[in-house]
C-alpha cells in the first residue's frame, strides 16, 4: 500500500525589501541634480555610481571607503559622488502600500514573517526608523551587516539556519531573477514580483491566507 506525501504547508514569508515594499531608486535624488540632462545622469548612474560599486556596500564596504573609490575614477564628478551618500534618504520614495497589506494580512494571520534584503548596514537604520511596518517582522537579514548578498548560497543558508527556517515551508518574494533562482537553489517556493497584484494572485495559489483580487 502506498501512502500518498503531501507537500508541507507554507508558514514562514521571507520579503526582500528594496522595490517589493520599498519604493528605492538613484534617479529620485539625481534627477533634481541633472534636472533636464537625463542623458548626462544616466552616465554618471552606469559609469560612475553604478550598481556593481553600489552592491559593494550591500556587500558591506563603508561608504566612506565608496565615496574615495570613485572620486579616485572620476575626481571631476566629486559633489555628484558624495551626494550618493549624504542625500541619500532621497533616492527613498516611500513605501508600495499595496504589498504593505499584503504583509499586514499575513501578519494579522499568524504566518512567521522574515525580510532579506541587499541593503547597506550604514543606510539601513535609515529605512528601519522611516517604515514602521519592518516592525511586523520578527528578523530582518540585511546583507551589508553579514558581508555577503544575494543570490550567493550562504546568505540563504545563514537565514535558514538563525532563524530556524525549513526552506520547504517558506516562500521567498524577490523582484530580480537571479535571487529567485537563488533561492530555489536552497529549497524555498519563490516569487518573483512584479506588482503587488501579482503577488496577491501567486500567494494565494500557493494557499497562503491573503484575499485574492476578486474577493477585494
Amino acid at each position: 500500500m502506498s501512502v500518498a506525501h503531501h507537500p508541507a504547508p507554507i508558514d514562514t514569508v521571507v520579503f526582500d525589501l528594496g522595490n517589493v515594499l520599498i519604493r528605492w531608486n538613484p534617479r529620485n535624488l539625481y534627477r533634481k541634480l541633472f534636472g533636464e540632462d537625463l542623458e548626462a545622469m544616466e552616465t554618471f548612474l552606469s559609469e560612475v555610481c553604478h550598481t556593481a560599486w553600489n552592491e559593494q556596500q550591500d556587500q558591506g564596504r563603508t561608504w566612506q571607503e565608496a565615496i574615495e573609490e570613485a572620486i579616485a575614477r572620476h575626481p571631476s564628478q566629486e559633489a555628484l559622488i558624495r551626494a550618493y551618500r549624504e542625500r541619500w534618504e532621497e533616492m527613498l520614495d516611500g513605501a508600495i502600500e499595496e504589498t504593505v497589506n499584503i504583509l499586514d494580512e499575513l501578519h494579522a494571520k499568524g504566518m512567521r514573517l522574515l525580510a532579506l534584503t541587499n541593503w547597506s548596514a550604514e543606510t539601513f537604520p535609515i529605512a528601519l526608523e522611516r517604515f514602521e511596518f519592518l516592525q511586523r517582522f520578527e528578523g530582518i537579514l540585511v546583507s551589508g551587516a553579514e558581508g555577503i548578498i544575494k543570490p550567493s548560497p550562504e546568505i540563504f543558508q545563514l537565514l535558514l539556519s538563525r532563524f530556524d527556517v525549513d526552506s520547504r515551508r517558506a516562500v521567498f518574494i524577490d523582484d530580480h531573477a537571479p535571487n529567485i533562482a537563488g533561492a530555489r537553489r536552497e529549497g524555498f517556493h519563490a516569487v518573483q514580483f512584479f506588482s503587488p497584484e501579482q503577488l496577491r494572485e501567486e500567494l494565494v495559489a500557493l494557499g497562503l491566507p491573503v484575499q485574492g483580487q476578486s474577493a477585494r
